[in-house]
């Protein structure tokens, strides 16, 4: 199959109007089963990224050695893990309650399709359910604007332009301050 067909075949897949009528993408949680599965989808993800600094496999690794990850949802298709977002604690200024999003990976062949919008919004909906104050990120605003994340003057994240750091407030509480994310975020 050449990489167009197989690229119609995912969109079609993932859409849920596949040709076997098999059911489209399943969301759920992360399991030690996907473990390897997940390092690999983060991995291929990231691999011709120009802005990413290949250590997004290891970050979530560690985020799961350091029993950090507040929440990691999978996207499986047809039996297979094809996506993975990470959620971690953050604090701003010292404050605590806010979340992190990311890194975020979906398996090259199937971006642009869907499935990292479906991750993000179920991650987000479970996390304001259980009661977080908000969601950052650094990340492109013009990608995560769809999901409602905006710059919000007066935060910051140390090294970034403030063009990228980006806040969804579950609350009527703007973020201020300094984000601080997780020691498996800073280079080694």
């Amino acid at each position: 199959m050449t990489r167009a067909a197989y690229r119609k075949d995912a969109r079609l897949f993932l859409s849920g109007k596949t040709l076997s009528g098999e059911q489209g993408l399943e969301i759920r949680n992360e399991t030690p089963d996907d473990i390897v599965a997940i390092r690999a989808v983060t991995k291929a993800a990231f691999a011709d990224m120009p802005f990413s600094s290949q250590t997004e496999a290891e970050i979530v690794d560690g985020l799961r050695a350091a029993d950090a990850v507040r929440l990691s949802l999978v996207a499986v298709a047809r039996g297979e893990v094809v996506g993975n977002v990470v959620f971690s604690d953050v604090t701003i200024d010292g404050r605590e309650g806010w979340v992190g999003l990311g890194p975020v990976s979906v398996r090259p062949d199937l971006q642009r399709n869907g499935a990292g919008s479906a991750l993000i919004r179920e991650g987000l909906s479970r996390l304001q359910s259980e009661g977080a104050i908000g969601c950052v990120l650094v990340g492109d605003p013009g990608y995560y604007a769809r999901f409602g994340f905006k710059v919000v003057p007066g935060l910051v994240y140390e090294g970034v332009p403030d063009d990228y750091v980006l806040a969804l407030p579950f609350t009527d509480r703007p973020p201020a301050g300094a984000i601080k994310f997780h020691p498996a975020f800073e280079p080694a």
